[in-house]
Parts: structure tokens; C-alpha cells; sequence
């Protein structure tokens, strides 16, 4: 995922979770919030509590990041994507499938994806 569609400083995700919208699932909690930049910006979130091991939290990051960055997603808003227990064993195909759910259910419309 290129640097310009990441939010990577505490007050970027702050700003998200104090403005934005949430939007539940069984798999990952989905926040959002309109931004001014043109292109959709994604942060990822996966809690100690989740797993011990840095390796695995930032498995199931790099799963989420490579779902989203195959989203064709034209919208002009920050997410913030965390994950909860039942992402840790979930597979990439049912971590997109979630995370198009929560899009749809926040009012995003997603195209193909990209490839």
C-alpha cells in the first residue's frame, strides 16, 4: 500500500475515532470519517489483547492491509480497520468478505478490484 493511502501518525487515527462513523462485525470493527485529500486512507489496528505475539498481530495486519490495498474503493474518507478475535484464524478471503460488508453497510460503493 503506497505511503499517501496510509494514516500513520496518532492524531490521523484519533482524528478518526473522535469524527468517525462505526460500523460492527463478527470479524473487525470499521470506523470512517469523510477527508479532504481525494483518495480513501487506511490504518489498521490489532490489539495485544488479540495475540501476545508480535508476529502474529502483524500477520493478521498484513492480511487486512493487502484486502484493502485490492479494494477498488473510490471514496474520500479515512478507516480505520481493528481487528477483533476472530480475525486472528481467519483466512484473507474472509477478511475481504467482511471488510466489503462493513464498506457497504458505512454507504461505500466498490467497484472491481483491482489487480
Amino acid at each position: 500500500m503506497q505511503r499517501e493511502c496510509r494514516l500513520r501518525k496518532g492524531p490521523e487515527f484519533d482524528s478518526v475515532y473522535a469524527k468517525g462513523t462505526v460500523v460492527g462485525g463478527p470479524l473487525l470493527v470499521l470506523r470512517h470519517a469523510p477527508n479532504d485529500v481525494g483518495h480513501p486512507r487506511w490504518g489498521f489496528a490489532v490489539g495485544k489483547k488479540l495475540a501476545k505475539q508480535a508476529v502474529r498481530r502483524n500477520r493478521t495486519r498484513r492480511k487486512l492491509r493487502e484486502v484493502a490495498r485490492l479494494l477498488a474503493l473510490g471514496a474520500s474518507a479515512d478507516f480505520v480497520v481493528t481487528a477483533r478475535k476472530e480475525a486472528m484464524s481467519a483466512n484473507a478471503r474472509q477478511l475481504r468478505a467482511a471488510l466489503i460488508r462493513a464498506l457497504r453497510r458505512a454507504g461505500y460503493e466498490i467497484g472491481e478490484p483491482e489487480v
